[in-house]
Order: C-alpha cells, then structure tokens, then sequence
C-alpha cells in the first residue's frame, strides 16, 4: 500500500567495484531468502494493453512496423529530428555537446539564464566535462548550485509555414531565439528536463518525469480525457476542434452527414499512457517541430514520402527487413499502405476531406501515430537480466557483491521502497490502474518528510534533488486541471480517471475535503533497469555516474530541508560505507539487460544521424546562413537483430563527456 521512494531516477554508470573478499561478510541474507524478499523476474508481468485496442488495430505486427519506422524516421521533424534523435542510447541519451537547458519551468518566475558550471563553461552549445557533475555546484545539502539542466537538443527556433508534399523539411520561417544562440547565431534548443528511456516504458501507468502523458489516450494530445473538452472547465463536454478522431461506419454512434462530411468521435483507450507521450514530441518547437504545425500537417507530409528513405535498414533488422528497400536505404512499402493495413477502415477509409481541407488519413495521423508507437515501444521490454536469471532460482547469475548490494537495495538502503516489483517502479501500471485484483492506489497518504500526514499520488516523490520551485512536476496544472490525482480529488476540478481506497492507505479514512496534498515538486520514479547504460541521471541530469546518485541519497538529499513540506520521509542520511556504496553500485549494474547493452533484437534498429552540437563552440559557431549554426551530425549504424558485432553501448563515463560518440 504505502510506496515510498529512494532511488526516484535511473541510475547507472561504469564503476570499478574496489571491493574486498572483507565486503562479502556483510550479507546477511541467504541465496533464498534474498530471492523471497527481492521482487519477481520482469518477465512474470504481463505487457499492459488497451482492451479496446481492436477496435482500432486490425494487424498488430503491421503497426509494430509502422511504429517503429516512424519512431526512427528523420523526416518526421521540421529540421531532421526522428524521436529516437532523443532516444538513441539504451532509450535514452548521452550526447553531451549544446545539451544544457535553464530553469525555464521556475515558479512564479521562469530563469532564462545560463550558469556557469564549475569547470567555467557552460550555456548553448557547450561541451560538458566530467569535472562538471556532480550539480549543484556547491556539492551540499541545501546549497545553491546550478539550476540548468541537461537534457537533449532538438530543434531551432522557427515558425511553421507550410508542408509541401514529397519534401522532408517543412517550410518554416527563423525567429531569432534570445535563449539558445551563440554570437546571435541560433543554436538548437534543449528540452527542461531529463530524457527518460523508452525501454520499458510500457508499464509506466502515467508517462513524462511530471505524468502528463496521460493514461487515457484521446486520440489527438497527451491530455487524456481533458483533452476531449471544449474547454479547460469542469462540466464541459462538448467537442472542440481537434478534440477528438474523423470516423465512418459507426452505426448507432455517428452517421455522414448530408452534404459527406465526417463528425467526430471523442476516444478513451486505457492502458495507453506511450500513446499518449508518442504525440506530445512531433509538435513540440523545443524536440521536433517549428511552432505552429499540427498532426494532420504532418499526416500529410509524411504519406507522401518514402518510409525512411535517409536512412539505411539492416538486411537482418528484426521488425523491418521483410519489407527493406533493395537499395537498403528506406522501405519498400508506404506508410499509406500500413496505416491501411494495421488499421481499422472506418478510421480511414473515407473519400474526400474531412474538413474541407485534410483527407480523414490525415486528419486521423497523431491516431495512428500514437497507437503503433505504443505498440513499437511495448515490444522494447529488457527483462533478461542477472537479477532476473537469480530471481527465477539460479544461484549463480548474480556475484557475491551484487548480492549484498541486493540486500542494501532492499533493507538499509530503502530503496525497494519506491523501486518496487519486477519493473523497478511504483508508478507501473500494476500498482497504479484500476484493476480488479488488489493493486495499491492511485492516491496514497503517508507521513512526509516534515513529519506531519498528507496525500499524495503513488509513484511520485520529491527527494530534494533540485528546490521545489524550480519544478512542480506532478503538483503543476494542466490544461486547466491540476496534473496531481491527488489534488483533484481533494481540491477539485475532477477530470482523469484514477481509483484507491481509503482504508487501503498508510494512514487509511477517507479523503476530506481540503486536506494536505504533498506533490509540488514531485516526479515518476522511473525504472533502475538498464541504469548503466543511461546516464546523466535525475529528472536534472545533474549526475554522471551510480556512485554520485548512491552518495546523493546517502546523504539525504542536497534541498531536503528546502523542500521538507513535500519531501519524501526516506530522505534521510543512509550511513553507508564506501564498500555498502559500491555493493549498491554492483546490484544496479546486475540490473543491466546485454540484449540492450549489444542492440540485439528487439533493440536493434535502422540508422540514423542525430546533431551533436555545433560546429564551434560555446563562444562562437560556424553560421553557412548567418541565421542558424551548422550542426555537427554523428551516425549512429543500422544494426540488425544480432546486434553490434564489436563494441556494446558504451556507458556514458565510458565515452568520456570530451569524447564524441563513436
């Protein structure tokens, strides 16, 4: 019932153990009483999925495909950015050039300014060091330090003008961008927060660090079911423009109308939270689009071109090989073609515009997007771990120190607290939804970090990682609506659909009307899995490596008195010693799937080129146009369902923050 959290970000990170035959006295636990207490093998957890995804998906490999061609496809942004241009390494990023952001997301007053990092560098289009991490600068508990971010750049500055059809670019206008330029040369703009792994991604119940990409899909925006209302008001429930999908042949729901037209049909589909965040980026003018473009735009550009065709496909590539060009570059099929084979007709089978102006394929695009990402991404599941291999009974698959580190992991380190189950997460799907069997709440009370009792959304902790104003996350208002399960029942207005049960609670009774609500500040606690591969770390990427996440919980947090009225109670010195530390390390690096670490099937993937920066440095770029910097493309190759034949994904600290990725 109660979930707490200790370990609220991925971490991971290269370390040398340094342990000593002397560390392994301090187990206490044997073999099988460690596996009793640790949770299940990953691949006892059932893939969450819509119920009603059929009424939508006629051929679920085919979307799969879709999907993942436009999961990786460059000509989906404005200026070259696929989504995996985020989401390249392990899911994640490790770019490390032009990768810093302000504190633009500060409350009541955003901060537009770069700070210095303590090598005396930083802002647009700097290259981080080694030297820099860990943030704050100041090291110390409740100390000022750095507010920037790392993050990951995506797109210039422009004004979205128009698609022309068989052009990858969109016809955009440059806006000259006060924040990230260089000498008055735009450089690409960086993202406020952290870039999560998409890898397991599909038993986050609610996705994004602050969960506004809903549980419910609608069909058109992250929003869930606020996104169906005219507008940001409780109560209101007619249709807005866009606020729903163009559908045919719905007997008893919707007819065409006399004159041909098409209405429109609102859409919840459960259990679709990747769905959700998949449309959010490609209209964002901070990751993939120029201000202003909108799905049915991009609907109409990218059904006009060949899938993929930048980009190379490997001969042995696990999802796309059947149906690779024979030059090798792009697909053989249109995008056209498996939209209208993974999907329902009656969602794109109408003759003629929908609105007089896009075709019901176009008008539906974020529809189709959003579902065949969903189901790209649900097969990106890592569950063949060491730890899995002990937690299904061989003794043998994790080594002594992992072993200890296990038992701090779930006892003196109280990190099972927050990072629990087989995913490694209380915000899952299983814990979270509303399912008939026992789950724990959406809503939880406990006593925080003051002392004193409050209500709060499971899954979701402050732990002092930055000052709480810097980020409201889950206590921020969306759409008109607070973000927070918890705060809209207490406070009002009620919009998403959640479930809990007072007498469930830590301190059970029922909810009263204007209680506490402890959620400012608070953020998902993602996944431990995978965590060497998918540094920086913390929703600030203000950490390079485990052994600085580890230390930062060991001693209680940097703002745990700054934030103690929404902190976390696990927030608290932890006394480790350095050999418990490095044990800690040693369990989360079991935690690592080699299928992921090598892109083996399902991991592998069609090539791509992603900017790392700049030409030129953070004191003057190289301009071909006088408007925006040149950037400085890296290929990441194609790799087939073998995977890399020579090197795995290196950790972040492996590269080196001076070293390009090779």
């Amino acid at each position: 019932m109660k979930t707490k959290c200790i370990l609220i970000v991925g971490i991971g990170a290269l370390l040398l153990l340094g342990f000593t035959l002397t560390s392994f006295a301090a187990r206490t636990l044997t073999d099988e009483e460690l596996r009793t207490a640790a949770p299940a093998a990953l691949s006892t957890v059932p893939i969450p999925e819509p119920p009603n995804l059929g009424e939508f998906v006629v051929n679920k490999n085919l979307a799969v495909v879709l999907g993942k061609a436009l999961f990786w496809d460059m000509q989906v942004g404005s200026d070259g950015m696929a989504c995996a241009s985020c989401h390249f390494h392990a899911g994640a990023d490790n770019r490390a050039k032009n990768q810093l952001s302000t504190g633009f997301l500060s409350t009541p007053t955003p901060d537009f300014q770069f700070d210095p990092t303590p090598t005396g560098g930083g802002g647009p289009n700097y290259t981080l060091k080694t030297g820099d991490f860990p943030f704050p600068a100041s090291g110390g508990k409740d100390g000022v330090g750095l507010n920037d971010i790392v993050s990951s750049l995506g797109v210039f500055k422009a004004n979205f003008d128009s698609v022309t059809r068989g052009q990858s670019a969109d016809n955009c206008t440059s806006v000259f961008d006060d924040v990230w330029n260089v000498g008055g040369i735009n450089v690409r703009r960086v993202e406020p927060r952290n870039t999560p792994t998409v890898i397991n991604a599909v038993f986050n119940h609610r996705n994004f660090w602050d969960g506004r990409a809903n549980n419910i899909f609608n069909g058109v925006n992250p929003l869930g079911k606020r996104g169906n209302l005219a507008a940001p008001a409780a109560g209101v429930t007619t249709l807005a423009p866009l606020a729903g999908a163009f559908v045919v042949d719905a007997p008893g729901v919707w007819e065409l109308q006399p004159d041909g037209s098409v209405l429109k049909v609102q859409i919840e589909i459960d259990n679709a939270s990747l769905a959700s965040q998949a449309v959010g980026p490609p209209l964002s003018e901070f990751e993939m689009s120029c201000a202003g473009r909108t799905f049915p735009h991009l609907g109409r550009k990218m059904l006009s071109l060949k899938a993929l065709a930048q980009q190379m496909v490997h001969p042995e590539d696990s999802v796309l090989r059947r149906f690779r060009s024979h030059t090798g570059y792009g697909l053989s099929v249109s995008y056209e073609d498996l939209i209208k084979k993974a999907f329902h007709d009656k969602w794109w089978g109408h003759v003629g515009t929908v609105d007089g102006e896009f075709a019901q394929i176009e008008a539906n695009f974020s529809l189709f997007w959003g579902l065949a990402i969903q189901l790209y991404e649900a097969t990106l599941v890592a569950d063949r771990t060491p730890f899995d291999r002990f937690a299904a009974g061989d003794n043998n698959a994790l080594w002594e120190n992992a072993k200890w580190g296990l038992e701090i992991f779930l006892n003196k380190g109280k990190c099972i607290n927050c990072h629990t189950g087989p995913e490694f997460t209380a915000a899952s799907v299983r814990l979270r939804a509303c399912q008939p069997d026992g789950n724990e709440e959406a809503i939880e009370r406990m006593i925080m970090g003051d002392g004193n009792p409050a209500v709060y959304d499971g899954g979701f902790y402050n732990i002092g990682v930055r000052p709480t104003f810097e980020d409201l996350a889950v206590g921020a208002d969306l759409a008109g609506f607070p973000l927070s399960f918890a705060r809209q029942e207490v406070d009002g207005p009620k919009i998403d659909a959640f479930c809990f049960d007072p007498a469930r609670f830590e301190i059970p009774g029922p909810i009263v009307p204007g209680e506490r609500v402890a959620v400012d500040g608070a953020f998902k606690t993602p996944t431990v899995r995978n965590v060497l591969l998918t540094a920086p770390y913390f929703h600030s990427g203000g950490h390079a490596t485990l052994l600085h996440v580890v230390e930062f919980y060991d001693r209680g947090g940097d703002f745990a008195v700054l934030n103690r009225d929404n902190l976390d109670p696990d927030i608290q010195p932890l006394g480790f010693t350095p050999q418990e530390e490095r044990a800690l390390v040693a369990f989360m690096r079991a935690l690592t799937d080699n299928r992921v670490k090598w892109e083996r099937a399902p991991f592998d993937h069609p090539q791509l080129f992603v900017p790392d920066g700049h030409v030129g440095d953070e004191f003057s770029v190289v301009s071909d146009d006088g408007l925006t910097a040149n950037d400085d493309w890296i290929e990441i190759p194609a790799v087939g369902k073998t995977g890399r034949k020579t090197e795995g994904l290196p950790p972040l600290q492996e590269v080196g923050f001076d070293t390009k990725l090779n």
